[in-house]
């Protein structure tokens, strides 16, 4: 383990300053505040099915709709970098490239959800999401969990999941809405209008994102001229119950960016430098499905169909033939999952699923040749539940898939938490397996290889979560442990035409503990923190064996203070600690330790509106998540919001 930072401390002191006893928990919610993070709240992610919070194994944290609301969220990767466990870098400022990674692996190995559909991109290099056009929009609730998940899963969910629950109307039409503005030219919009009752629901939501940006060449470097991003949203939702033991569901969202962003300039050094580029990307997700439910409740069915596209363009204007990557990636897949109550102690959830992924990569301004490949995955899986004694529940599960190229890949899970005195104390252990599937691009570009075996992980870990004070104190700690092996790495050589190829070389390793803790000290002030300390390094034989992992910070925190006052005004402070990490493979390009402060306040005018503003960064810490790279400075944003 790595020694613990005097930064990282301070930034985590509401986690730290718990009692001895207090030994924190994979599964710590977001707000105490807010009801729905007792430990009893429902989830849905970890089990595919509603679970008491204290019967959830796995590590997990919710971020609740309240806390959505009290930090006011625009960008998702902002919120998910400040809880355990998840790192997250950007290049330069909003809309550029953003990976997320979770407990140190790769970004391409964290499935992403959104209403249950998994958008990782098949166009992709690694197969993975990028997160630069993801706001939180009319996402209601994110549960993120933590370690391998893909008996339930699937490929990517190596580090782990996040899922995104959409809002569910369920009441006589109403909306909500929010406009702000703030530094560089920054303005955001969204509206959403909705109903619903015993027959279903219905909601229909829009958004708009704007911002002049920074230079995605690190202003300290030399970085002049802005790097811009737009974004539009719009998406909707109808939920119909047909009986009352049939539904159909369907959504539908799309999203559509374009941001400017700098690359290597042309003459020597060939380095990163003020360019002209830009990105285009579009993004549509649809879900179809039929929800039964038979023998008096007691078998719950699902089946749908989901499709996903993501079409990315880039272009230089400077260039007689501006077009430097064309790429479209679609992925269709039909599933079927059932939820079996069996009797009290026992419930089982299964399912089967088929998948078709479809990739077309083209350079037009370098060659006239467009790639297009496409394979399948077929799967079966399965988990039983069981509840023996009173406060004891254990889960087992399997999966396996029929990869068109690979073969096959069959994964475990097996998990146990243990409440002796009615939740106030929690006992958790998991042993989880994970698998990435080779993407398209490791498998059918020029530097391809059909031969890849999919990657593979083993975690385990072990957490305790405590309650004190009828549930104001609480908190949890975890300790964690991953091993993954064949991971696809590129190798050099000095063949041509290419130069190198992709193969199943890497290993890695990743441990470490997360600890979390809450204490709502009266109704007016409630505090909370976490702290992350973890190594992970690679373990590949040759020069780099043992060094830290890119890009992984080993220490990170984050510590957040809520006010409340009669008259309804709120306010909050949010401090983020992240330790230094590396660029680079070699360990030789060190990235500087550094703490972000942001401040928020709230003031209902009336039942309707309400007026709220924030500063980002509030000391303009300069930092970097990638070198040569900007990122923001001190941030001021105003707005109001809107019910009704």
């Amino acid at each position: 383990m790595r020694p613990i930072s005097v930064l990282a401390l301070v930034a985590a002191l509401p986690a730290l300053a718990l009692p001895a006893l207090v030994l924190p928990s994979q599964v710590l919610a977001a707000e105490p505040l807010d009801e729905t993070n007792a430990v009893d709240q429902v989830v849905v992610t970890a089990g595919r099915a509603a679970d008491k919070l204290s019967e959830v194994p796995v590590s997990m944290t919710v971020i609740t709709a309240q806390t959505l609301r009290q930090r006011q969220a625009v960008v998702v990767s902002d919120l998910l970098s400040r809880t355990p466990g998840v790192s997250v870098t950007r290049n330069g400022g909003v809309g550029g490239s953003t990976q997320v990674r979770i407990r140190g692996a790769e970004s391409d190995q964290t499935a992403v959800l959104i209403d249950g559909v998994k958008l990782n991109d098949p166009s992709a290099t690694g197969g993975g999401y990028n997160f630069a056009t993801l706001l939180a929009g009319d996402v209601d609730r994110i549960e993120v969990l933590r370690g391998p998940q893909s008996t339930l899963w699937g490929s990517q969910a190596i580090g782990g999941v996040v899922s995104m629950i959409t809002k569910t109307p369920d009441g006589p039409l109403s909306g909500d809405a929010t406009v702000e503005g703030g530094s560089r030219a920054t303005a955001y919009a969204r509206v959403g209008v909705g109903a619903g009752g015993a027959w279903g629901g219905w909601r229909l939501a829009a958004g708009s994102y704007t911002t002049a940006g920074v230079s995605n060449f690190d202003k300290a470097m030399g970085g002049q001229e802005k790097d811009g991003y737009r974004n539009a949203a719009v998406s909707g939702r109808l939920d119909l119950n047909v009986t009352d033991w049939a539904a159909l569901d369907a959504r539908l969202s799309y999203a559509r960016g374009r941001n400017e962003y700098d690359s290597s300039l042309p003459a020597p050094p060939y380095a990163l430098g003020d360019t002209a580029d830009y990105g285009k990307t579009r993004e549509l997700v649809g879900y179809v499905g039929t929800r039964l439910s038979n023998f008096d409740g007691a078998l719950s069915s699902r089946i749908g169909y989901a499709y996903t596209q993501t079409d990315r363009d880039n272009y230089d204007p400077t260039l007689s033939a501006p077009k430097t990557f064309d790429s479209r990636g679609t992925d269709n897949s039909l599933e079927y999952q059932g939820t079996w109550t069996i009797n009290p102690v026992w419930r089982a959830v299964f399912g089967a699923e088929t998948e078709r992924t479809w990739f077309r990569t083209a350079s037009p301004s370098f060659s006239p040749d467009v790639d297009r490949h496409a394979t399948g995955m077929d799967s079966v899986y399965g988990q039983l539940q069981a509840k023996p004694v009173e406060g004891l529940t254990l889960t087992g599960g399997v999966r396996h898939d029929d990869h068109d190229t690979f073969g096959g890949a069959t994964t475990y899970q097996a998990g146990a938490t243990w409440s002796p005195n009615g939740g106030t104390t929690v006992f958790r252990a998991n042993y989880g397996e994970g698998f990435k599937a080779p993407s398209l691009y490791q498998l059918y570009s020029d530097y391809g290889n059909i031969d890849l075996k999919p990657e593979a992980a083993k975690s385990w870990d072990l957490s305790v979560e405590h309650s004190l004070l009828d549930g104001r104190l609480r908190g949890a700690i975890t300790y964690f442990n991953r091993d993954t092996k064949n991971q696809i790495d590129f190798l050099s050589n000095n063949t041509p035409p290419n130069y190198g190829g992709y193969a199943n070389t890497a290993k890695t390793q990743a441990d470490g503990v997360e600890v979390e803790g809450s204490f709502e000290v009266n109704t007016r002030l409630t505090l909370s923190g976490n702290y992350t300390n973890m190594d992970a390094v690679n373990r590949s034989a040759g020069p780099n064996y043992g060094k830290d992992l890119t890009r992984r910070a080993g220490e990170t925190a984050a510590a957040d203070a809520e006010l409340s006052f009669a008259n309804g005004l709120t306010g909050g402070v949010t401090m983020q600690y992240v330790g230094h990490s590396f660029d680079n493979p070699s360990n030789t390009r060190r990235l500087k330790s550094y703490v972000l402060t942001d401040v928020r306040i709230a003031y209902p005018i009336n039942e309707t509106f309400e007026l709220y503003g924030r500063v980002e960064n509030l000391f303009d810490q300069h930092y970097e998540t990638l070198y040569g790279y900007g990122t923001l400075g001190r941030s001021a944003f105003a707005g109001v919001r809107a019910r009704f």
